[in-house]
């Protein structure tokens, strides 16, 4: 029950943001500026992942090189200021993780028994809020909050399976725009993420599984127009 209403909680606060942007983009072009675009980005990404079966314990270290699309627009306030949204449509995948352990249930007779897990993650609707501050012309400055629903794939020796769950995160970057012709510009930015932590607790056993503190640094180019 604890965990359906974090869950809608964190739902609502992503219905929330995404509303407040879209009251944003609503407004009329003239009175604060459009900027929209697309980004190329790769990352190096690190997180611990730990796994508890029964009174066993296993963890282990994982660091990996993503790269993936998005799309992203803005609204500008004043000289300075911009507020905007970044979302990437496509799906992140983790390696598959591959574990054989020992289980006494799954006999009949209650002699151990090898069972072969597998476990992957997929992340999916990652989206970036953000607000941007101008340094000089060229030089700008940018924080916001990270979403990112986690989908489990999973095949277990005992039948159970784990539930989905979401991570939010925040988001720091530095970066140089350089204007061109009349309304194009180009972006190259530099950026780390930290989403924190989750767990997900298997369906029919007390097994579970932790990401803790899943991090990243990514360089990102972007073209846009305003």
């Amino acid at each position: 029950v604890n965990k359906t209403i974090v869950m809608k909680e964190k739902h609502m606060k992503k219905i929330i943001l995404s509303t407040i942007f879209s009251l944003f983009l609503i407004l009329p072009a003239y009175s604060l500026g459009i900027n929209v675009g697309i980004s190329g980005t790769t990352g190096v990404f690190h997180a611990t992942g730990t796994e508890t079966e029964v009174a066993e314990k296993s963890t282990d270290d994982a660091t990996g090189v993503v790269g993936y699309g998005s799309v992203f627009i803005e609204k500008t306030l004043g000289d300075r200021f911009a507020i905007g949204m970044e979302h990437v449509p496509s799906s992140l995948s983790s390696d598959t993780q591959e574990t054989v352990v020992d289980d006494q249930k799954a006999a009949a007779d209650g002699a151990s028994t090898r069972v072969t897990n597998k476990f992957s993650v997929d992340f999916e609707d990652l989206n970036t809020y953000y607000l941007a501050f101008n340094l000089n012309e060229n030089l700008y400055v940018k924080a916001g909050m990270v979403t990112v629903d986690v989908i489990t794939k999973e095949t277990l020796g005992t039948g159970s399976t784990y539930g989905n769950t979401d991570m939010d995160g925040e988001m720091y970057a530095i970066g140089y725009n350089k204007t061109f012709g009349e309304t194009m510009f180009l972006r190259v930015e530099g950026s780390y993420m930290d989403f924190g932590s989750t767990s997900v607790t298997a369906s029919n056993t007390d097994n579970k599984v932790e990401l803790s503190k899943l991090e990243g640094l990514v360089g990102k180019l972007s073209i846009g127009d305003r």
